[in-house]
């Protein structure tokens, strides 16, 4: 098992310590898919996640789903946090992406570990870096059409991604149809060439520069 203190070094500081919390520090381990919490349900716990990766998002009525963020490894749950802090449901929903080990801190723990400056310290600077990614989540809704959204979301993976078009929807808030109908164009271009949850990119620069706003 990781080190807890190695990725929350924050933990040297807080009262009680995490070895005096006995089965309530004991880690879980979960397989990917599993949905740790949801929106409107109460905050069980704080989670400190030592292996596997959550997924944190928003779902519509109409089963839609938007990314807000990722939790890895020696990083923390803003949802959780706020939840915590205002005593109300949570407003997201956590899913593992792949087999995932963390430790669920009780509430009443979690909020006496904030009397340490340290660990104070590292939920309020979460705070400010996920306001950050919330932001730029923001602008890129607002102000990108949802093609140059797609563009950027194929980009980075190297010569082929092995994801579904309802993954890709998922991801950026929209309809399985829309990212099919788009990703079809993509291929009419050649930038793209689709198979079965299989995208192979053959022309990044296009891409790149569709993604931009700039003329292909």
């Amino acid at each position: 098992m990781p080190d807890p203190a190695a990725l929350y070094p924050a933990l040297a500081s807080v009262s009680p310590r995490l070895s005096d919390l006995g089965a309530a520090a004991l880690p879980i381990t979960v397989a990917a898919g599993t949905m740790l919490f949801g929106e409107r349900q109460p905050c069980k716990g704080f989670p400190l996640v030592l292996e596997g990766e959550v997924r944190v998002s928003r779902s519509s009525a109409d089963g839609r789903a938007l990314e807000l963020y990722r939790v890895g490894p020696g990083e923390l749950c803003l949802v959780s946090s706020a939840c915590l802090f205002r005593a109300e449901p949570l407003l997201a929903n956590g899913v593992t992406t792949r087999p995932t080990q963390l430790i669920l801190i009780p509430p009443d723990v979690f909020r006496g570990w904030l009397e340490s400056p340290d660990f104070r310290n590292l939920v309020l600077g979460l705070f400010a870096e996920r306001m950050a990614d919330l932001t730029t989540l923001v602008d890129a809704i607002a102000f990108h059409r949802l093609d140059q959204r797609l563009a950027t979301a194929l980009l980075g993976h190297g010569p082929e991604l092995a994801v579904t078009h309802q993954a890709l929807a998922q991801d950026l808030g929209t309809v399985r149809e829309i990212v099919t109908r788009l990703l079809r164009r993509f291929e009419r271009e050649g930038w793209v060439e689709l198979s079965r949850e299989r995208i192979r990119i053959l022309d990044s620069a296009a891409l790149r520069a569709h993604a931009r706003g700039a003329a292909v």
